[in-house]
């Protein structure tokens, strides 16, 4: 959903319906990436390029690999091209050479054809201080796979060196807007394998992952209304809620079980709940204001949303079995679109800082609010999976683009897709 609800109010009077279509489908354009900024402790690692046993087509594991960790800003991947020695075995290491580049972990592998169209990718981690083996994977695939692998392998990489869940086999859902036509889509993390979910002549707007990552529910205009739809990423789908006046802003429990959603459904914007499979819809808020954007804290317990119930936009939590909201921010006049770290223990904003919309941490422990995002239109921010990037929407050259701050604020990114607006993105769980 857009900043707030008011905006959101425009788009539902504003907009001229007709009939979408429904589409699964490759997209043309991935996203672009650019990085700045890093940790102010990087770990030396060097990808040191993985042996080919037969096509052209697995000369880039490396460098996926490479640029993965470069991404998370917590890596300095070394160039390896003016070494001599590339081995793809860890017994092949001479450790003395790839000390004095100052390497402090290494990977090394293989890529081997078999029989039946196979590929099968060895890897091994190594620490080259200690000249001993960290961990070593080996994968059977199809060559389709390759570039998964690759995120995978880069995962473990992450994980080994730095005790937290890798992040670059997790996908992300966006909104892209391009010649008159609205589309929902889902890529790799880092902006490849872009697949149209939806596509519509009328908006769609606020996508939202299942806690298993197998669903998307999503507010589609179609039917000439706002209708919440959940949507498997095979493509079957179904309504989830299509009541009276307005359906919007969904959020899906931690359990999978329920949505909070919002709904006009007898007065303004407010806050209900209701089972996954269209059941058991409960009111949670009631008020005269405008209660909107609900997410759900870690524990199920509450349910965070934006109000104006105080005169002005700001962050209020009630019982997800209902109650009486309570506030949560109080530093600033204007606080919306809550979202929790996967912790608990903080909440992203979209905070009006001196008139600029930016994206905020609040630490909910002591109150300690961080702005991260040097926009002046951003929107819609998304914790990743293991909680130290946030993903969010800009404004580029006239354009929404999508950027990415680290949740120290150290590392930022801005991905661009060429030909359209995009806006609204939703980074979806770890898979196993």
């Amino acid at each position: 959903m857009n900043i707030f609800g008011f905006r959101f109010a425009n788009i539902v009077s504003c907009v001229v319906f007709s009939l979408s279509l429904f589409v699964v489908s490759i997209a043309n354009a991935a996203l672009e990436i650019e990085i700045s900024g890093g940790s102010a402790q990087q770990v030396p690692v060097a990808i040191v390029p993985f042996g080919q046993g037969a096509t052209a087509t697995q000369d880039n594991i490396s460098t996926i690999i490479s640029a993965d960790l470069r991404r998370s800003g917590l890596f300095r991947v070394l160039e390896t091209g003016g070494v001599m020695n590339h081995p793809t075995d860890i017994m092949q290491i001479k450790y003395p050479e790839w000390a004095a580049l100052q390497a402090q972990a290494m990977a090394v592998g293989v890529v081997e054809t078999l029989p039946g169209n196979r590929l099968k990718v060895t890897f091994q981690l190594a620490d080259v201080l200690k000249q001993t083996q960290l961990t070593g994977m080996q994968y059977n695939i199809a060559p389709n796979q390759l570039r998964a692998t690759a995120h995978k392998i880069a995962d473990v990489i992450y994980e080994k060196l730095t005790g937290e869940a890798g992040i670059f086999s997790s996908r992300i859902a966006y909104i892209n807007k391009a010649n008159d036509r609205y589309a929902l889509r889902v890529a790799d993390v880092d902006g490849e394998n872009p697949v149209t979910m939806v596509s519509s002549k009328e908006p769609i707007i606020s996508p939202a992952w299942s806690p298993d990552g197998s669903k998307i529910a999503y507010v589609s205009f179609e039917k000439k209304k706002p209708i919440i739809f959940v949507q498997s990423l095979s493509g079957q789908r179904m309504v989830l809620a299509n009541f009276k006046g307005n359906n919007s802003a969904p959020s899906w429990s931690p359990d999978g079980r329920k949505l909070a959603i919002v709904l006009t459904y007898g007065a303004n914007s407010q806050v209900y709940t209701i089972n996954a499979d269209g059941s058991g819809l409960m009111q949670v808020t009631k008020s005269s204001a405008i209660d909107t954007e609900p997410t759900w804290s870690t524990d199920a317990k509450w349910i965070y949303f934006s109000s104006d119930r105080g005169g002005k936009p700001q962050i209020y939590k009630v019982s997800s079995s209902g109650g009486e909201p309570q506030r949560v921010t109080f530093e600033g006049a204007y606080n919306v679109s809550p979202r929790f770290s996967p912790d608990g223990k903080s909440l992203a904003m979209i905070r009006n800082d001196g008139g600029k919309f930016r994206v905020a941490l609040q630490d909910l422990s002591s109150g300690q609010v961080q702005i991260l995002s040097e926009g002046s239109q951003d929107e819609s921010p998304s914790f990743a999976p293991n909680g130290r990037v946030i993903l969010y929407a800009t404004r580029a050259a006239g354009h929404g683009a999508l950027a990415a701050v680290s949740a120290d604020g150290r590392v930022k990114q801005r991905l661009n897709e060429s030909g359209g607006d995009i806006r609204e993105p939703a980074w979806g769980p770890l898979l196993n």
